[in-house]
């Protein structure tokens, strides 16, 4: 089996929109052209992952991100990172996350990522603190607000903790 890892193009948007339909995910196609749009912007950088040519997942770097922190800091972030269930725990995930870093690496010291908090995250948890990602200690994020204390917030796809990871000096 061989892996090939390469930008968004135009006709990936629909075979990747039909495999999350497949198993049962909102990711439209519309999802796909917006960030295509955005990677020929030059705001976002989508990576796709093809399994012996076969659709097998993906990672964007978002280089103006949303999250306050991040985007003051002009900190770029790993966002929307998925591999197909069927292609899991074959090194997909890894070698997506080994070319974004490289990419970002080019242009930033320091790197940013949301996770989110309930146990469907629990892999890309341990993934990310293995790799030397760290909180960056701004506590619980939701929506659009950090979540103070005492603060009821409903646990989602919403609900992130941001972590950071310092690329070392070459």
């Amino acid at each position: 089996m061989s892996l090939f890892i390469r930008p968004l193009q135009q006709q990936d948007i629909e075979p990747i929109a039909a495999a999350f339909t497949a198993i049962g995910w909102n990711k439209p196609a519309s999802q796909y052209a917006r960030y295509l749009a955005e990677q020929e912007a030059g705001r976002r950088v989508i990576l796709v992952a093809l399994m012996d040519d076969i659709f097998a997942g993906y990672v964007t770097i978002n280089w103006q991100p949303d999250y306050p922190p991040f985007h003051a800091e002009n900190i770029p972030e790993v966002q929307d990172f998925n591999v197909l269930p069927h292609f899991r725990r074959q090194g997909i995930g890894s070698r997506l996350m080994d070319e974004a870093e490289t990419i970002i690496a080019q242009r930033s010291p320091i790197v940013g990522i949301g996770v989110g908090m309930y146990a469907d995250y629990g892999t890309a948890q341990r993934m990310y603190v293995k790799r030397g990602y760290i909180p960056d200690g701004r506590g619980l994020f939701y929506g659009d607000h950090v979540v103070k204390p005492g603060e009821s917030v409903p646990v989602d796809d919403d609900l992130v903790l941001h972590f950071t990871k310092k690329f070392e000096a070459n």
